[in-house]
């Protein structure tokens, strides 16, 4: 009786396990790779800078991409304050750790901010598009403008550095991440009280406006 009770014991224990490694969707061995990675390296305008966590717009667009069934695991690598040249030098061990398929890139605004030249913007872009590449990644390249004050000319320069970018080492560009955003005819609705970084509302808009881009490159396996 003893040896029969232990018997059927194992045998449960045994098919408990079983049960756990196979799951809805067969052995866990077979049920395929695991899901891409989607790689964010931004600034305070993706980190949720005086946000509730997992309320900024790449927490939002990760639950989005659930939502539509594509599967994709989202990586927030961004900085409160970073440069171009922090993404730079940060990409390449994000690159190992990560192997993403998709790299958005979304950087530049603090590079305005502090009055570096845009021809090294422009140089550290380009270097973090083709590395991104050169590790079988997609690239979203996402565009800023500059507020007015800083001159009509600088504004344009600025904006079209983006442009230059993405069209010369073939990247996917949202041309204005803010856009809906900062060019409201009263955006302060949608800024926090430093009237620098968007609020919550704001978050749903931003992940709007990258989501079409976005979705392509995910979708595109």
């Amino acid at each position: 009786m003893k040896q029969s009770l232990y018997s059927n014991r194992r045998d449960f224990s045994l098919s408990l396990l079983a049960a756990l490694a196979l799951g809805p969707a067969g052995p866990l061995h077979a049920q395929g790779k695991a899901p891409p990675v989607v790689l964010v390296v931004g600034d305070s305008l993706s980190a949720e800078y005086g946000l509730r966590r997992g309320s900024g717009w790449v927490a939002l667009t990760e639950q989005k991409l659930a939502d539509e069934k594509l599967a994709a695991r989202v990586v927030n690598a961004s900085v409160s304050g970073d440069t171009t040249s922090g993404g730079r030098s940060r990409l390449p061990a994000l690159l190992q750790q990560h192997r993403p398929r998709v790299v958005v890139i979304e950087l530049g605004g603090n590079d305005a901010l502090r009055g570096l030249p845009l021809s090294m913007t422009r140089e550290n872009l380009a270097a973090m598009a083709r590395a991104a590449k050169a590790a079988g990644a997609r690239v979203l390249l996402l565009g800023m403008d500059m507020p007015p004050n800083y001159g009509a000319s600088y504004a344009k320069e600025f904006r079209e550095l983006f442009v230059s970018v993405a069209r010369e080492e073939k990247a996917a560009l949202v041309p204005f991440f803010l856009k809906g955003v900062a060019d409201l005819a009263d955006p302060l609705a949608l800024f926090q009280s430093d009237r620098i970084h968007p609020n919550e509302k704001a978050q749903p808009i931003m992940r709007d406006t990258v989501w079409p881009e976005l979705r392509k490159l995910v979708a595109a396996g």
